[in-house]
This record gives structure tokens, sequence and C-alpha cells, in this order.
């Protein structure tokens, strides 16, 4: 079966295009895939697949075999690959995920190829119970935490995904020791997503992530979406502003309002291949 390679700011994942069949245990091939060693590589795989809601559908497998309900970085690249492939015209497309529709618009380059996308991602969830975690209130800002015998102030955010956003410099942060205490804390039911950021300008933040189920990533589009929503509820940058949020794989452009959250970045092929499944 033809795979297709691709990230969005270095968060790179296997697409498959299975708008006319599904795969079988689309888990366990991520796990077999995503090895660097021993299969292709990647931070897990993405299948591209039909839907009587949207344009398309997408479902989004971590490395470790977990299915995510939103991969940020992902939507982008399922977004490109169906407007290249020619499923979808124009220059919007709506994306069916387990986290509900969203509707993307595309930024063209040379020969007429999508370069990058903007992405709705819907409005930030704030509330404890719903990131999920034991932790109640209608928004969990600045909550002391304990993990590893230490105590950090964490802010709360669901953009689908749960994340925990931790203001430390993520240079001088022991990001895979605390990220996988953060991803297993007993205060988080489905684990979650810690992003390690110090803001380094106006409107400008630095982060780091821990993704649950694939470790340390060079992006993650939700996770840079929870630092603006953070850094926003905290008082580091401005709502409705345009926050620049630098990745070790690139910048994310992140716009947070009452009524959603937009996020704009690249989306990019990096090579095709076939895999015998």
């Amino acid at each position: 079966m033809k795979f297709y390679k691709m990230h969005g700011i270095g968060n790179d994942y296997i697409y498959f295009d299975c708008m006319k069949g599904e795969i079988e245990n689309p888990a366990q091939l991520s796990v077999r895939l995503s090895d660097r060693r021993f299969g292709i590589g990647g931070d897990g795989v993405i299948l591209l697949c039909a839907s009587d809601k949207a344009d398309c559908r997408m479902r989004m497998f971590n490395a470790d075999g977990s299915e995510g309900k939103m991969c940020g970085n992902g939507i982008r690249c399922v977004g490109k690959l169906a407007r290249d492939l020619g499923y979808v015209k124009g220059n919007t497309c709506t994306v069916e995920t387990l986290s509900g529709i969203k509707k993307l618009e595309y930024f063209f380059g040379r020969g007429g190829k999508v370069e990058s996308v903007k992405a709705d991602m819907g409005q930030a969830v704030l509330e404890g119970c719903k990131i999920p975690s034991l932790i109640g209130g209608d928004r969990v800002v600045g909550y002391p935490l304990e993990v590893g015998g230490k105590t950090y102030n964490v802010t709360l955010v669901s953009m689908g995904n749960p994340h925990c956003v931790v203001f430390a410099d993520p240079d001088k942060t022991d990001v895979e020791g605390l990220g996988r205490l953060f991803e297993n804390h007993k205060v988080f039911p489905e684990r979650v997503n810690t992003e390690f950021v110090k803001k380094v300008g106006k409107n400008e933040l630095k982060m780091r992530v821990w993704e649950r189920g694939s470790g340390e990533t060079y992006a993650c589009g939700t996770g840079a979406c929870a630092v603006a929503v953070a850094s926003v509820l905290n008082g580091y940058c401005d709502k409705g502003a345009e926050i620049t949020v630098h990745l070790l794989g690139g910048d994310l452009k992140i716009v947070y309002t009452d009524e959603t959250v937009y996020m704009t970045g690249g989306a990019e092929l990096v090579f095709t291949g076939d895999i015998e499944l």
C-alpha cells in the first residue's frame, strides 16, 4: 500500500489514503511503522478516510498505538493531502475528527500546491473535569500540582485532547523525565500532554512538548494552541493578538478569541513509498 510521509513543522506522521477502504488494525500498524530503526519512522500513523459529514475524516494513532482525538499538525497535513490528491477543490476543507468537524483554509505555493494551512480549532475547554482531570473548577489556572516531589503551577486546557501547561524554561527542563511524570500523574485519568513554556517577547513564546503516547516531539499543534490560551489566561499574552509559538521544528501562529482558536502553520510532503501490510 502507498504511504505518504508528511510533517507539520517537524511533527511527522505516516499517512495512508483510506478514502476508498479502511486499514485493518491501524493501532498495531502504527506501533510497527513508527519505529525509526525497524519501520518507516514517525510520531504515529494518520488515516485520510471518507466522511458523510465533512469533506474527509481523520483518524490518528500515536506511536504506542493509542488513538488520539485530535492532532493540530496532523489535521493540516490531512487537509493538504486531501487537496493534493484531488478529493477537495477550492480554498477550504472540512475534516471530521473525534473532536468534531474542523474547518481549514489553504494557502498555496509554487505549482498550486498547498504550502500552509489555517485551522479553526474550535473553543478551548477550560473546565477541570472536562480536560479530563480530577481537579475541579471552571478554570484551572496556576494550580499548584506536586509532581516528582516538587510543586508546579499548572494551567489545564483541552483542544480536543488534554494539555497541562507549565511555565518553566524549556531549555533548563528535563522534558523526558518530568514529562513522563506529568503524563502518568494520578489526576489525569486519560494521561496528559505537557508543555514547558517561557515568554521570549511580546506575544511570543518558546515551548517544548511531551506528548502522551509519543514522547517528546518536534511540534504539537494542539499543544501550541493550549500554550497560547494559557499564556493569555496567565497574563503573558494578549487575547485576539497573533501569538508566535516557537517549537523545536518551527513556528506556529495562534490567535485565541472568545469564540475559537485559530492555528496557522506549514504542511509538507517529505516522500512517498510503498509498504507491505
